[in-house]
Protein backbone atom coordinates (compact mmCIF):
# COMPACT_ATOMS: atom_id res chain seq x y z
CA UNK A 1 0.00 0.00 0.00
CA UNK A 2 1.42 3.33 -1.07
CA UNK A 3 1.60 6.09 1.51
CA UNK A 4 1.18 8.66 -1.23
CA UNK A 5 -2.13 10.46 -1.42
CA UNK A 6 -1.59 11.50 -5.00
CA UNK A 7 -4.20 10.17 -7.41
CA UNK A 8 -3.00 7.90 -10.21
CA UNK A 9 -1.88 9.63 -13.40
CA UNK A 10 -3.17 8.39 -16.76
CA UNK A 11 -2.17 9.20 -20.36
CA UNK A 12 -4.80 11.94 -20.69
CA UNK A 13 -3.42 13.80 -17.65
CA UNK A 14 -0.98 15.77 -19.80
CA UNK A 15 -0.58 18.60 -17.30
CA UNK A 16 0.14 16.28 -14.35
CA UNK A 17 2.68 14.36 -16.42
CA UNK A 18 4.34 17.61 -17.53
CA UNK A 19 4.57 18.80 -13.91
CA UNK A 20 6.18 15.51 -12.89
CA UNK A 21 8.71 15.79 -15.73
CA UNK A 22 9.51 19.38 -14.78
CA UNK A 23 10.00 18.31 -11.16
CA UNK A 24 12.34 15.56 -12.32
CA UNK A 25 14.43 17.53 -14.83
CA UNK A 26 13.92 21.13 -13.66
CA UNK A 27 15.60 23.81 -15.73
CA UNK A 28 18.08 21.37 -17.29
CA UNK A 29 15.51 21.06 -20.06
CA UNK A 30 14.64 24.37 -21.68
CA UNK A 31 12.04 24.83 -24.41
CA UNK A 32 14.35 23.93 -27.29
CA UNK A 33 15.65 20.86 -25.49
CA UNK A 34 12.14 19.67 -24.54
CA UNK A 35 11.03 19.84 -28.16
CA UNK A 36 14.09 17.83 -29.23
CA UNK A 37 13.35 14.96 -26.82
CA UNK A 38 12.80 11.72 -28.72
CA UNK A 39 9.38 10.18 -28.15
CA UNK A 40 11.07 6.88 -27.24
CA UNK A 41 12.85 8.64 -24.35
CA UNK A 42 9.77 10.62 -23.37
CA UNK A 43 7.75 7.41 -23.24
CA UNK A 44 10.25 5.78 -20.86
CA UNK A 45 10.32 8.85 -18.62
CA UNK A 46 6.52 8.99 -18.41
CA UNK A 47 6.31 5.27 -17.63
CA UNK A 48 8.80 5.80 -14.77
CA UNK A 49 6.67 8.46 -12.99
CA UNK A 50 5.83 6.87 -9.61
CA UNK A 51 2.02 7.16 -9.68
CA UNK A 52 1.64 6.81 -13.46
CA UNK A 53 -0.80 4.02 -14.28
CA UNK A 54 -0.86 4.14 -18.06
CA UNK A 55 0.66 1.44 -20.21
CA UNK A 56 3.19 1.49 -23.03
CA UNK A 57 0.40 0.26 -25.33
CA UNK A 58 -1.79 3.20 -24.33
CA UNK A 59 0.75 5.75 -25.53
CA UNK A 60 -0.08 7.67 -28.70
CA UNK A 61 1.87 10.26 -30.64
CA UNK A 62 -0.92 12.71 -29.79
CA UNK A 63 -0.46 12.15 -26.06
CA UNK A 64 3.30 12.54 -26.32
CA UNK A 65 2.95 15.78 -28.33
CA UNK A 66 0.53 17.20 -25.75
CA UNK A 67 2.85 16.18 -22.89
CA UNK A 68 5.76 17.91 -24.65
CA UNK A 69 3.73 21.11 -25.13
CA UNK A 70 2.53 21.10 -21.51
CA UNK A 71 6.09 20.50 -20.29
CA UNK A 72 7.17 23.63 -22.20
CA UNK A 73 4.33 25.64 -20.57
CA UNK A 74 5.40 24.30 -17.17
CA UNK A 75 9.01 25.28 -17.85
CA UNK A 76 7.96 28.77 -19.02
CA UNK A 77 5.79 29.27 -15.92
CA UNK A 78 8.81 28.66 -13.73
CA UNK A 79 11.19 31.06 -15.47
Amino acid sequence: MSNQFEPPIKWADHEDIAMALYEKFGDDFNEAKIYRVRFTDLLEWVLSIPNFEGTREGATEGHLEMIQAQWVYEWRDNQ
